[in-house]
C-alpha cells in the first residue's frame, strides 16, 4: 500500500482514515494513528511517498507502530 504524503498534508488524518479503511471511531489523532496501526491484523506493507510533506510526528507514529506489530512494515521516501 502507498500513501501519498501531499495527501496527508493536504487533508491529513481524514486521508489516513481513508486510505488505511480505519473504523469510524479513529479519533484523528496520533495517539489513535498508534492504536489502529498496531491493531491491523493481517500482513500490511505501507510506503509512504512524498515524506518531506509531512510532519516527523506522523512518520515517528508509524515507525513506532511498525516496532510495535510484527504484521506491519512501513518505509519512507
Amino acid at each position: 500500500m502507498e500513501l501519498d504524503g501531499k495527501l496527508i498534508e493536504k487533508d491529513g488524518h481524514d486521508y489516513l482514515k481513508d486510505a488505511l479503511n480505519f473504523p469510524d471511531y479513529y479519533g484523528k489523532n496520533l495517539d489513535a494513528l498508534y492504536d489502529c496501526l498496531c491493531e491491523i491484523g493481517i500482513k500490511t506493507n505501507i510506503t509512504l511517498i512524498n515524506s518531506a510533506c509531512v510532519s516527523s510526528d506522523i512518520i515517528d507514529t508509524f515507525v513506532d507502530a511498525a516496532s510495535e506489530n510484527e504484521l506491519l512494515n512501513f518505509e519512507y521516501q
